[in-house]
């Protein structure tokens, strides 16, 4: 069965804090499509090291529904509200969603040369695998590291990338 995405749209949405993956799950089984950002991550507790998947954006999940699907998810354990802007959902445009996914997948590590850009430029990562992200430079970490916030969901993210992959967008 080929089901048309034409009234489907990308929302992020805020959970209660650590119930991310109980959140995902609830909603996969209830047939909503979902997406969570996992990474790796290096735990060290006092007897071991262990390495865990923890979510890329603590307290989001990510939902591709249509309107009717709404409510459902609201009401959905552990969902505290949808992430909104002048008291409407905001629509995560897709090309963010699939950069997530392909820096999620990308083991590529990357250099950096950052002294032209300024903290609080709207910058577009243009090549690479987040091509399409957007979003306000909000920290220069050394030489290889910048963050990121993503339009959309107010959160940040480090990526390492070449400053010939970003441009700076122009508002």
């Amino acid at each position: 069965m080929n089901i048309k995405k034409d009234n489907y749209n990308w929302y992020a949405i805020y959970t209660k804090s650590r119930t991310e993956k109980k959140v995902y799950q609830s909603l996969q089984s209830s047939g909503i499509e979902t997406y969570l950002p996992l990474v790796k991550n290096l735990r060290q507790w006092s007897d071991r090291k262990k390495w865990v998947e923890e979510p890329l954006f603590r307290s989001y999940i990510f939902v591709f529904i249509t309107q009717k699907e709404y409510f459902k998810v609201l009401n959905t354990h552990g969902i505290v509200r949808y992430i909104t802007f002048e008291g409407k959902a905001v629509k995560i445009p897709p090309q963010q969603i699939e950069a997530v996914k392909t820096f999620i997948s990308s083991e590529e590590k990357l250099p950096i040369n950052i002294d032209k850009y300024k903290l609080g430029n709207k910058v577009e990562i243009i090549i690479g695998p987040m091509k399409g992200l957007i979003g306000n430079l909000v920290e220069i970490s050394g030489k290889h590291k910048v963050r990121i916030e993503i339009d959309g969901i107010g959160q940040s993210v480090f990526v390492k990338i070449p400053v010939s992959y970003l441009k700076i967008k122009k508002t």
